[in-house]
């Protein structure tokens, strides 16, 4: 028996496919919309068995609020997150968030099917490859920390590592941008993609990210002047 649904997304276009393509093999596609962060609202409303909620951005703060949400009202929906591979804090907010499962975003429309009937029925739905990379990244989680600390400085951009540096110190979005001199909206759009690089759902999460991995000690951290602000972008 198909599997009665509603498929999310951030772009429309792609709910759309993906719900023409489950509607050939026989499901009950309710709805397909998009943004993602509407899946809520849409789930408590016609109450389907399974949302599919796709994200472009499991690490962004909030990606997996609408989840929350749908759980503490619908408990009965099983929610499974198609997305991009995540660091394994990724795949751990999606599942604390109450999602029975996740799957790569470029997976082919059969193992998306078999995810969606297995969530039905309760199960928990990861792939194996996804797991077994969580595990052995929480598993060994300092084994080289400079090596991490340095990968972790290289995706961001000099002033990025500033906002960074500022958001360790505990300075909010107007001393930052007081600091820098720039506007605060461009200020918290900053430290956003400071998180969203980092892997991160909060400022805090990230400072301790940094003090952990030795990314402070290699900018100077502490020091009395700040990393000098660098090109913008």
């Amino acid at each position: 028996m198909g599997v009665r649904l509603i498929v999310v997304d951030d772009h429309r276009l792609l709910a759309e496919a993906l719900a023409s393509a489950l509607k050939l093999r026989g499901h009950r596609v309710l709805a397909a919309a998009a943004p993602a962060a509407g899946a809520a609202e849409l789930v408590v409303a016609r109450a389907p068995e399974v949302c599919l909620l796709g994200t472009q951005a499991p690490a962004a703060p909030g990606a997996f609020d609408p989840v929350v949400r749908i759980k503490r009202e619908r408990p009965q929906v099983a929610v499974v997150v198609l997305g991009p591979v995540p660091n394994p804090r990724g795949i751990a907010a999606a599942f604390a968030a109450g999602a029975s499962g996740y799957v790569r975003h470029d997976e082919r429309i059969e193992g998306v099917e078999r995810a969606l009937v297995k969530a039905r029925a309760g199960e928990a739905v990861v792939a194996p490859a996804l797991l077994q990379g969580a595990f052995a990244e929480l598993l060994n989680p300092a084994a080289q920390p400079d090596d991490e600390g340095q990968r972790l400085l290289a995706m961001l951009t000099p002033r990025e590592v500033e906002v960074l540096v500022r958001v360790a110190e505990g300075e909010d979005t107007r001393l930052i941008a007081a600091g820098m001199g720039i506007a605060s909206s461009t200020a918290r759009t900053h430290v956003q993609r400071v998180l969203m690089k980092l892997g991160v759902g909060s400022r805090l999460e990230a400072a301790a990210l940094a003090a952990r991995t030795g990314l402070l000690d290699r900018v100077g951290y502490g020091s009395s002047a700040p990393p000098g602000p660098g090109p913008s972008r």
